[in-house]
């Protein structure tokens, strides 16, 4: 044999057996668990995302040791529609689900889950408090059994959410917006979200021994109203240090078919006492204080609740093997343009946290007996600081989420959804992060864009603007975000066959975001859109449409020296 070609491979074993001591092959070779932790209607005011007021210790501390993507942005900014498209990487065009009145499965096509995807590759799959939105959007089962290992978990104390239980200050009971309460005064002494991550914790350490590999999601029901919290977490905000939002008043470039009224906030017992006009209110600055003071003790607390799972993480001996993600189903509007809630296309309330980790990629393999989580006691009045970990400026979707992890996990990567996806079972219309994840991001994609979209009845303000059952729709907001600009659409759309008309334009907003970072100028009307619209013709896909528009309108303004 030709000594050169045995010294070559002698070489070759000898570089591959110490590339295995020392870790390298080790990130792609194992089984990882996943935990996949859901905030509601949290917006990225958290410290990882340089906002200077709430305080998040264990979010901050997660995104330390984790990639973080600071332009991620959900595809309809309301619960149920919103979840459906991240946990099956479709778009609500897909799932054709608008409102919470349909199961994807019977009405759309039956498209595989993420959870549903892991539990195919022998994963144990497991649902604590709010994934799927439940109801009629996921069969009144969480999408059980084909989505789960064993029946989701729900918190019993869940079912006092709305009842009432919050104390005025005379004593008598009401359903409030505002509901920072005393834990040992509510019905069953306890909150959901409490006893969500108690249940977490539960099967961590149930599953820290087994043989297969876990996918867990936890959903946490806060910050979603009521803001019915431990009275505790206000004592971080005092209400004299609040501030009302930068951008407290209606844009007068904003065209009403955008404008969401806030029903939801309206319907609550201590707003109602208010006696606002409809739609504007405007709601009083003092009570404005208020609603952000318990927004963000809201926020704290669940990351008290986040900190408690991460920590099970270390306790069990699971931070090693376990890829975590921590995300929410959209944002909150907190006054900006007027506005509360979500239901809308800005990015208040379409842009979400979206940060990953995995040990040995986002960050080294924890060393024997090493803390990754240690839990941090928000009370004790110092701020604690962390690292920034590896930041993402590009524009990414929560559709990602679910090619992203699978491809994290080592299983067999999605294709791409074609045009028209009703019939097929697997597919994704999101993209792959893990390169993004696995590297750092070398320069700023510019031509990522996001996509949302947002339904509503009329082009007049309606009490059922925010919310429209899918044969009320007649017109949807289609909004695609790039880094440089926001740009939205407001088109006639069918709901029989919930296909949208691209050339009937009721309204349109452009944002120029260098200038305009909080999409108060409306710019629209100096650009001749339809003209543009009209040489492009009617594209198979709102995205592909609004996508070459949006280049167009680009080439221009640059020659304009606008961007």
């Amino acid at each position: 044999m030709n000594i050169m070609f045995v010294n070559t491979w002698m070489w070759l074993f000898l570089l591959i057996l110490h590339a295995l001591e020392a870790g390298v092959f080790a990130v792609d070779s194992k089984q990882f668990n996943i935990l996949y932790l859901i905030a509601d209607d949290l917006r990225p005011t958290l410290g990882c995302y340089s906002d200077p007021v709430v305080k998040s210790p264990h979010i901050d501390q997660l995104a330390s040791v984790s990639t973080v993507f600071h332009n991620a942005y959900a595809q309809q900014a309301v619960c149920g529609p919103s979840r459906v498209s991240f946990l099956t990487s479709r778009r609500p065009d897909t799932t054709k689900l608008y409102d919470f009145n349909s199961y994807w499965r019977v009405h759309a096509g039956n498209y595989t889950t993420l959870p549903q995807y892991f539990k195919s590759n022998g994963y144990t799959t497991l649902s604590v408090g709010k994934v799927f939105h439940p109801g009629i959007a996921s069969n009144h089962s969480d999408d059980y059994p084909y989505s789960w290992s064993v029946p989701p978990y729900h918190p019993p104390s869940f079912k006092y959410e709305k009842r009432k239980v919050c104390k005025d200050k005379d004593g008598t009971l009401h359903s409030n917006l505002l509901c920072a309460v005393d834990v040992s005064e509510m019905p069953l002494g306890t909150l959901p979200d409490i006893e969500n991550t108690a249940e977490a914790i539960r099967l961590l350490e149930s599953m820290k021994d087994s043989h297969n590999p876990f996918f867990l999601a936890v959903g946490f029901y806060k910050p979603h109203i009521p803001f019915r919290i431990p009275r505790e977490y206000l004592k971080l905000y005092p209400i004299e240090s609040m501030t009302l939002a930068p951008d407290p008043d209606v844009p007068k470039k904003l065209p009403d078919v955008a404008y969401n009224p806030w029903t939801d906030i309206r319907k609550r017992e201590d707003v109602q006492a208010l006696n606002l006009s409809f739609p504007y209110g405007p709601i009083p600055k003092d009570f404005q204080l208020q609603i952000r003071q318990h927004y963000f003790a809201s926020v704290s607390y669940v990351d008290a609740q986040v900190g408690k799972v991460l920590q099970a993480l270390d306790d069990f001996g699971l931070a090693k093997d376990t890829i975590v993600v921590f995300s929410s189903d959209h944002g909150w509007s907190l006054g900006e343009h007027g506005e509360w809630a979500k239901y809308s296309n800005f990015d208040v309330a379409t842009r979400v946290p979206l940060i990953v980790y995995k040990p040995g990629v986002t960050s080294p393999f924890p060393r024997p007996g090493e803390k990754t989580f240690p839990f941090i006691d928000v009370f004790q009045g110092t701020r604690e600081q962390f690292g920034k970990g590896r930041g993402v400026e590009s524009v990414v979707e929560l559709v990602d989420v679910f090619p992203t992890l699978s491809n994290l996990a080592g299983l067999r990567p999605l294709r791409r959804c074609p045009s028209s996806s009703f019939k097929i079972e697997l597919c994704t219309e999101g993209s792959n992060l893990a390169n993004l994840i696995r590297n750092q991001e070398r320069e700023l994609n510019r031509e990522a864009f996001s996509y949302s979209q947002y339904p509503r009845p009329s082009d007049s303000i309606q009490e059922n603007s925010d919310l429209p059952d899918l044969a009320d729709i007649r017109i949807m907001g289609y909004s695609i975000r790039s880094n440089d600009y926001r740009y939205t659409l407001w088109v006639g759309f069918d709901p029989i066959r919930c296909q949208p008309n691209m050339t009937d334009i009721h309204a349109g907003e452009m944002y120029l975001l260098a200038e305009d970072p909080g999409e108060d100028n409306n710019v629209f009307d100096e650009f001749d859109h339809a003209s543009v619209l009209h040489k492009l013709g009617v594209l198979p896909s709102w995205t592909e449409s609004l996508k070459h528009h949006v280049i167009y309108l680009s080439s221009g303004l640059k020659s304009k020296g606008i961007l």
